[in-house]
């Protein structure tokens, strides 16, 4: 160091600024490529956590949609629920709102799928659970996995937890529109005369969110647990 600071000669301390303006741009070069790994990093880490987060949070809209009726999930599929019909009335191929069941538990299956591979450890046991209810064939219900998702995203999202003096309804899964193959089946002849205008009308929708939270800076272990609770 003391013999590159030389202000002998002008020379010598033009030379000295030289190697010093060098080392400085090779220091801030350096920092600069640090600090964009790490932010390059930072924002694919916040990317998978918020897709996590979407992903957890359409699955609670899912499984707990609704609070009143029956709360529970029928596990039965649309051949058992014909063959049933079928020996009941003996006149009606499907039974009243099997339709809807069918659509309640498909969505139901597809929000577990979701849960088992994104929730924390806890929510996977309780999916885990209902899921092998459901193979086995007996009625789901979703409240407990509801309360475990809303507690945990409410966490991450850094929101006051629910007040425990609320006495909040059991929660079941979210009852589609009653509009399907079922019962359309009587305006099928209407349904062929206006083919493509009926089909315009079938569109869907995604849900987005865009969760850019500070909070979630604190969980940046992507295939961790999110501040499991």
């Amino acid at each position: 160091m003391r013999n590159m600071l030389d202000f002998s000669s002008w020379q010598a301390m033009l030379s000295t600024l030289l190697g010093l303006v060098l080392v400085t741009f090779v220091a801030v070069g350096i920092r600069l490529l640090a600090m964009q790994h790490i932010q390059q990093r930072r924002e694919r880490q916040n990317r998978q956590i918020n897709e996590r987060l979407k992903t957890l949070i359409a699955a609670y809209k899912t499984l707990g949609g609704s609070f009143t009726g029956n709360l529970a999930v029928d596990p039965r599929h649309m051949r058992d629920l014909r063959m049933q019909a079928a020996e009941q009335q003996g006149e009606s191929e499907n039974p009243p709102h099997s339709e809807r069941r069918r659509r309640i538990r498909d969505a139901v299956e597809a929000a577990l799928s979701d849960v088992i591979l994104l929730g924390t450890a806890q929510q996977v046991r309780l999916a885990v659970q209902a899921a092998n209810d459901m193979v086995a064939g007996r009625p789901v219900e979703t409240a407990a996995l509801v309360v475990s998702l809303r507690d945990f995203i409410r966490d991450v999202l850094e929101l006051d937890a629910v007040p425990g003096d609320l006495s909040i309804p059991r929660q079941g899964p979210l009852r589609s529109p009653s509009t399907g193959r079922g019962s359309n089946a009587g305006s099928s002849g209407q349904g062929k005369g206006n083919g493509q205008g009926g089909a315009g009308m079938a569109t869907g929708g995604t849900l987005g969110l865009g969760l850019g939270h500070p909070a979630l800076d604190a969980a940046r272990q992507p295939g961790t647990d999110l501040r499991d609770p």
